[in-house]
């Protein structure tokens, strides 16, 4: 299959990283093989998320995808897309913020300052941004998907904005979620196809 090689999308992974069964694919390593344990958010279980997100902030894990990025751009990629789930989200907009990527797309973000970042969105990025949203998500709560479709919607970001809701389904459905769950397998699925048609429109 032939494809335009100077254009790539940059999965950024939840906290988890690639470990997932819901997730195959080649992503940057930016949690610097130190994504969390898969039942670390568990009822019960001891993971002080705390201490590891003081160990992978923005300090640390940027200049990782920064050395991709330019590797990238040294091989002659200039198009970027970026996906991001969860802790992903929030490097889609820093990304899109910074103008680093032409398109961005984001499934139940995590770490957003609201209605800041949204504001700075607004103001600062050019990348047409797709927000997958759900019924329950303490990160991206409705209030908040809200808010962004207020200050990004109905036309006020010229690039490009859209925001999908997916019903009954909760934070982290995009790539963890029970896809015995009819509505969360319809959520995943659902997700995965606005973001590919997203970026085959605008990338």
């Amino acid at each position: 299959m032939d494809y335009p090689k100077d254009k790539v999308v940059l999965l950024l992974t939840d906290v988890f990283g690639p470990q997932l069964i819901n997730s195959q694919t080649i992503v940057p390593d930016y949690l610097m093989n130190d994504p969390i344990p898969a039942d670390a958010l568990n009822p019960g279980a001891s993971f002080d998320i705390a201490v590891w997100f003081q160990n992978h902030g923005d300090d640390v894990t940027r200049p990782i995808l920064n050395k991709v990025i330019a590797a990238l751009k040294e091989k002659g990629v200039v198009g970027f897309a970026a996906t991001g789930y969860c802790f992903g989200g929030r490097y889609v907009f820093d990304l899109a913020i910074d103008g680093v990527i032409q398109v961005a797309a984001t499934s139940h973000p995590s770490l957003l300052k609201v209605p800041e970042d949204l504001e700075k969105y607004l103001n600062m990025a050019k990348a047409p941004l797709l927000l997958n949203t759900c019924t329950v998500d303490q990160q991206f709560p409705i209030e908040s998907q809200a808010m962004a479709d207020k200050i990004l919607g109905d036309g006020k970001f010229v690039p490009g904005y859209k925001r999908e809701y997916f019903d009954g389904c909760t934070h982290g459905f995009a790539v963890r979620g029970d896809m015995s769950d009819p509505k969360v397998k319809a959520g995943k699925e659902g997700a995965f196809k606005s973001t590919v048609e997203w970026f085959i429109k605008y990338l």
